[in-house]
């Protein structure tokens, strides 16, 4: 088994952390540092690690000024509760940048919003549409 961990820089571990779970609907659970945290899926598999800005020196993510957050990266989750996460999206009160499509490459439904330091989220249905 190989798995690859993204690691992405942000303002505020425990908000971004906090906003992660509550979109996906994952149980919540509190950074295992003020500089580090992991959003881990239900089984315990991570799916994204929070790394706060400026913290031990590594390159890329030095400072939130080098480069507009997201710059290069798009996160494009899939999932299996498509319609229960758009559901907690606008719950949440979340503002789409992309409304639910059918996306021609994958022939899934999705969506697609900005997290709370900018990066650009996909949702992707799991299951075709």
């Amino acid at each position: 088994m190989r798995r690859t961990w993204t690691i992405i820089a942000v303002r505020d571990v425990c908000i971004s952390l906090r906003w992660y779970q509550s979109l996906l609907g994952l149980p919540q659970h509190d950074p295992a540092h003020d500089y580090f945290g992991q959003v881990l899926d239900t089984d315990g598999t991570v799916l994204l690690c929070l790394h706060r800005w400026g913290d031990h020196e590594h390159p890329s993510l030095s400072s939130p000024g080098n480069a507009e957050p997201g710059n290069g990266l798009l996160l494009f989750l899939r999932v299996d509760d498509f319609d229960e996460a758009l559901s907690r999206a606008r719950e949440l009160k979340l503002q789409l940048e992309e409304e639910p499509h059918l996306n021609p490459g994958t022939q899934t439904l999705e969506f697609s919003l900005r997290d709370p330091d900018g990066y650009f989220v996909s949702i992707s249905a799991l299951g075709q549409a």
